[in-house]
């Protein structure tokens, strides 16, 4: 029996399958959705679903669709694609969505990201708490049919998703560059020849069989050791630069022709510094744990940085809130606009490759003037009581500048820090920055003595 305690999370659907998430508590999950989206003002009568390349997916979603469409809502199948191509569908055709996905996590894991029509947000004060009650309902008392039973139908939108993208770019611009993609057996292995096919560039692809089982190493490109083969690749074949994608392809990481791994903090620079360029005076978001790099490349492009909470339930409602051109977080989750507001890997990187064409230069030259500090990645620690630790250490830096908008936020100027509780694990994440890296080495351990 599923276990909707554990699965559901802030902004999505997550667990290990069967005995965290079965096509039962798939089934019921369905019917949950589509109970919720026909009632819901941003909802609707039809949904898009799809799922990604994970052995379990074409039996969760038929489920998911049987739970659907018993609520009167009719289900149409993209099949398999990956986040941003189902925000697509979602976007562009005005309808809710899902898509069946467990993202970077293990083999063993699925889970499902939902939003209402026009991509916009599920999260955990947005629908996700009532779809977990209606579904719980629907284990406890069955699932009541409601009315004319809704329809299936299968569509394709693989061509029209590529095309979406390639309009982020002047495609004829670009140049003949020499790229690696590691798609890592993931979802990138479907969409990026699909855009690339466009693209004047030489692209090989490492990894590109869809296979859930990640046979050649975990698909979470931000751990460093998770991209030892894509940097051994560039420097082997000479290539200008390789791209790293996560399991669902909405993430993205870059690595320079010199083998060395790019930020998401640094690719929300990149990205914020090549828009600006063509829209002077835009709003740009950067979640508060991205290097103060980002809101310096912003104020100097004379646009308008806003800092927010990390996750993109937040990230999105301030962007439709303030009209922002684009988004960034430090994880590489990279939002647009003109993409429903929703995060795309893919168009990141066309963007990146377009400034990098554009430049003439190499794109360690390109990241070289906004990498200004030393930065200490994020750093989990397991300590007994989460919020005890984020206030002696909020007493103890007492002279500094403090914020709350995420977790704690300690600023001196010349370095700084954000701790912040795991949502689901006894953890504190420390992410910390400072001028050098002996002082971030040092800053690093003068705060961590202090959660004993």
């Amino acid at each position: 029996m599923a276990d909707f305690d554990a699965i559901f999370k802030a902004y999505d659907i997550r667990g290990t399958v069967p005995d965290q998430l079965d096509v039962d508590g798939a089934r019921a999950i369905g019917a949950g959705f589509g109970r919720f989206v026909r009632d819901h003002p941003d909802g609707g009568r039809t949904v898009v679903v799809a799922h990604d390349m994970r052995p379990s997916g074409p039996d969760m979603v038929a489920a998911f669709t049987e739970g659907c469409t018993s609520q009167g809502v009719s289900v149409e199948l993209v099949g398999l694609a990956s986040t941003d191509m189902m925000y697509f569908a979602s976007g562009s055709r005005n309808q809710p969505g899902a898509v069946f996905t467990a993202s970077h996590n293990p083999a063993q894991y699925n889970g499902i990201k939902m939003c209402l029509a026009g991509a916009m947000p599920l999260g955990a004060d947005t629908g996700m708490g009532e779809i977990k009650a209606l579904a719980e309902q629907f284990v406890a008392e069955g699932i009541e049919p409601q009315g004319e039973p809704g329809t299936v139908t299968e569509i394709e939108l693989l061509d029209d998703f590529a095309q979406h993208c390639l309009s982020f770019v002047d495609v004829a611009s670009l140049s003949p560059l020499k790229i690696i993609a590691d798609t890592a057996n993931g979802m990138g292995g479907l969409v990026v020849p699909a855009v690339f096919q466009h693209l004047p560039f030489d692209l090989e692809i490492m990894y590109p069989e869809l296979d859930g089982t990640f046979p050649n190493h975990p698909a979470d490109p931000i751990q460093p050791e998770n991209q030892r083969d894509l940097i051994a690749r560039v420097l082997e074949t000479g290539a200008d630069l390789g791209l790293a994608f996560d399991g669902d392809a909405d993430r993205v990481f870059l690595v320079d022709e010199k083998g060395q791994g790019v930020s998401g903090s640094l690719t929300t620079a990149l990205v914020a510094k090549g828009l600006l360029a063509k829209t002077p005076g835009a709003t740009i978001l950067h979640n508060l744990i991205c290097s103060k790099s980002v809101p310096e490349v912003v104020a100097e492009g004379h646009g308008t940085a806003v800092r927010t909470q990390v996750g993109h339930s937040y990230i999105k409602q301030v962007m439709a809130d303030s009209g922002a051109l684009f988004a960034g977080e430090h994880s590489g989750h990279y939002y647009f606009r003109d993409n429903y507001r929703a995060d795309s890997g893919l168009i990141a990187s066309l963007i990146i490759l377009e400034m990098v064409s554009a430049a003439g230069v190499p794109l360690s030259e390109l990241v070289a003037p906004v990498d200004r500090y030393a930065a200490s990645g994020e750093i989990n620690t397991k300590v007994d009581d989460t919020d005890v630790v984020i206030e002696k250490v909020a007493t103890h830096y007492a002279d500094a500048d403090q914020d709350r908008l995420d977790g704690l936020t300690v600023d001196f100027g010349d370095w700084w820090f954000n701790l912040r509780a795991s949502n689901t694990e006894p953890l504190l994440r420390l992410n910390l920055e400072a001028a050098t890296p002996a002082e971030c080495d040092a800053r690093v351990a003068e705060v961590r003595s202090l959660f004993a």
